[in-house]
């Protein structure tokens, strides 16, 4: 695999693990080891059978996506240079001025439905996952403050001058955006996008039956046929079963693997287990759209009531601490100073200041959480639960199938459902807008609804800061800083993502955020 590196940021690499490349000294041997038969994944979470990449959030989907799609660049994100890139579909990409970007393509790609690959599908892309009903959109922002030209048919010109923020912006996002065929553009997002996932990548889709995804090798991959047949990625929503389904050998893979099945798992000879502290932090949301959690002294009193470090001991290997609204592994990631810890007398004090001594007066306060999908999610929801009741706070704890949170996660027009709400997020780049414009603007309302003035000045001087180390700065010292102290969510730790590997599959690559290159994946 080419790696190359490209624009040093020099990024804190924080707590540090991520990706690991998986190539063990020894092999589960099997009357079936040496088959071509394509790998069999099993996923924790289901998909939404729109195959749009911008019409969804969903990490199955995404993970699919990584197997299909090509991208402009990869992110390892490793601990020892962060910075590093792997460039897939771009060969180069240059800050040519503050606000003028040119990305070089690699020549002779083609997607899998026989289309070239070229400018005219980077420059559609862009200006189709800007636009505002996206749900998956183009950051930094909508189509009017960005132009994309084509000099020829490898060159890309991204120019940020109406926007007045850099155009560096767009090489974070360069590992973010799955490429798709403008071809398949041009047909809305009710024609092939939504049908079908057309990529570049050494998998093709070939068919989803039921909860099954369905995907073959592309014999012509740029950079050759994968090694394995195809991919199969299916998804299974019980734990247990998943890790049945792997000691078997039915399965090659399986990923969110519980605490108590890593030490299951690490006895056994023929199971490789890869531990990667991801891009992804879980959060308590609060619906900061509606009463009591309008109130930013009534959601800083309830992140004063949670001991994060009793979370800590029931998420085991599955959590990293962190004092931040990103991963540690994302760029501008510090330990905040006043991130809010586990004080019961200030919890007490802002109370009173808002008018709820002891919590009295608060309404009626529902929590809702998943199981089967995030580790450990009702386990340390039924603590949080108990911390805040001590406090006075009068919590209903409602944990449900992810389907069913999945169609409650979002906010909505006079409140989204409930008033907490758990949940992770993730994105492949190192972009902390990724997480933070996304949720914290009122532009782009997505899971608490805030709506903050204060908030949206502090996110446009960050994004339109004149370099990337006068972003990092207003970061670290304005924007990052103001959220904690307003939580419109909080963080409660950083994921460490903990997957199950058949120790007969090799060079099977797993990046920070839970999607895998298998385009070397081979069986030994």
């Amino acid at each position: 695999m080419d790696r190359r590196k490209f624009l040093r940021y020099g990024m804190s690499a924080g707590a540090t693990m991520a990706a690991m490349r998986l190539n063990p000294d020894f092999f589960f041997s099997s009357a079936f080891a040496q088959e071509a038969r394509p790998l069999t994944i099993l996923s924790a979470e289901n998909i939404t059978g729109n195959w749009d990449p911008m019409a969804h959030t969903t990490l199955s989907q995404f993970n699919i996506e990584g197997f299909i799609m090509g991208f402009l660049t990869r992110s390892p994100m490793m601990p020892d240079n962060p910075d590093e890139v792997v460039y897939e579909l771009a060969t180069s990409i240059t800050q040519l001025e503050p606000f003028k970007l040119e990305i070089k393509l690699r020549e002779g790609v083609t997607f899998h439905d026989g289309e070239p690959f070229s400018a005219k599908d980077v420059k559609a892309t862009f200006e189709y996952g800007a636009q505002p009903e996206r749900a998956r959109q183009v950051y930094p922002g909508f189509a009017d403050t960005f132009e994309v030209t084509t000099p020829d048919d490898y060159t890309v010109i991204v120019d940020t001058t109406k926007g007045g923020y850099g155009a560096g912006m767009f090489v974070f996002l360069a590992s973010y955006l799955p490429i798709m065929s403008a071809k398949d553009i041009a047909g809305g997002p009710n024609g092939p996008l939504s049908q079908r996932l057309n990529g570049t990548g050494p998998f093709r889709f070939k068919e989803q039956a039921g909860n099954d995804t369905v995907m073959t090798a592309f014999e012509g991959y740029f950079r050759g046929a994968p090694k394995v047949p195809g991919v199969n990625f299916s998804f299974v929503g019980d734990s247990t079963t998943r890790m049945l389904s792997l000691l078997s050998g039915q399965a090659d893979v399986i990923e969110r693997l519980e605490p108590e099945q890593v030490t299951t798992l690490e006895s056994e000879a023929g199971i490789v287990l890869n531990r990667a502290v991801s891009v992804e932090n879980k959060y308590l949301w609060f619906r900061c759209s509606k009463p009591p959690f309008d109130n930013p002294l009534v959601r800083k009193a309830v992140c004063h009531a949670i001991d994060r470090s009793v979370i800590m001991e029931v998420m085991g290997t599955a959590g990293e601490p962190s004092s931040n609204f990103v991963s540690p592994i994302k760029f501008g990631y510090i330990d905040l100073e006043n991130y809010p810890e586990y004080d019961p007398e200030e919890c007490q004090r802002l109370l009173a200041e808002a008018g709820y001594p002891g919590g009295q007066g608060l309404p009626q306060l529902e929590y809702i959480t998943s199981t089967g999908f995030y580790p450990k999610t009702k386990e340390y929801g039924e603590v949080i639960t108990a911390m805040l009741q001590e406090q006075g706070f009068p919590v209903t704890l409602n944990v449900m199938e992810v389907a069913a949170w999945n169609e409650r996660l979002y906010d909505r027009p006079g409140g989204g459902p409930g008033h907490m709400i758990d949940c992770g997020w993730t994105s492949a780049s190192p972009e902390p807008d990724l997480v933070l414009r996304t949720h914290f603007h009122s532009t782009s309302k997505r899971i608490c609804g805030i709506e903050d003035p204060e908030i949206d000045a502090a996110l446009d001087e960050e994004r339109d800061a004149p370099s990337i180390e006068a972003r990092r700065t207003s970061l670290q010292t304005n924007l990052m800083p103001m959220l904690a102290e307003k939580v419109p969510a909080y963080s409660l730790f950083t994921s460490v993502l903990m997957h199950g590997v058949r120790a007969d599959v090799k060079d099977l690559f797993i990046y920070p955020d839970g999607t895998m290159d298998a385009a070397s994946a081979m069986r030994g």
